[in-house]
């Protein structure tokens, strides 16, 4: 297996979620109020990818198998489905990020 092989191949899946990703990403969104999904770009790095925002900003992100399979899982999980080259992420996700930054802060006595 070559160094570049992982990407490679992940690249042409463009299928379905993995059944571990898929299954993560139900839990996470049955266990939270208002998770809207947004659908992150490939890059040189990653393949395409769903962020799930809830309503007080908590968030989780996986592979989906390409747009289709992102918008297969908004269906699937009933919740709405935004392209984030448009919309950007939502306030509350990066409110929430610098809430958790303030909380390790404090736990590490800085």
């Amino acid at each position: 297996m070559g160094l570049f092989d992982r990407f490679r191949r992940s690249r042409r899946s463009g299928g379905a979620a993995s059944p571990t990703d898929r299954s993560h990403l139900a839990d996470w969104a049955s266990s939270r109020i208002g998770v809207e999904a947004y659908v992150e770009p490939q890059t040189t790095v990653t393949p395409v990818t769903v962020v799930l925002v809830a309503n007080d900003g908590e968030w989780t992100r996986r592979a989906v198998g390409g747009d289709k399979g992102a918008r297969k899982l908004g269906e699937d999980l009933k919740i709405p489905v935004y392209d984030v080259r448009k919309t950007g992420y939502p306030q509350r996700m990066r409110d929430h990020d610098a809430r958790q930054k303030i909380i390790r802060k404090r736990e590490q006595g800085l």
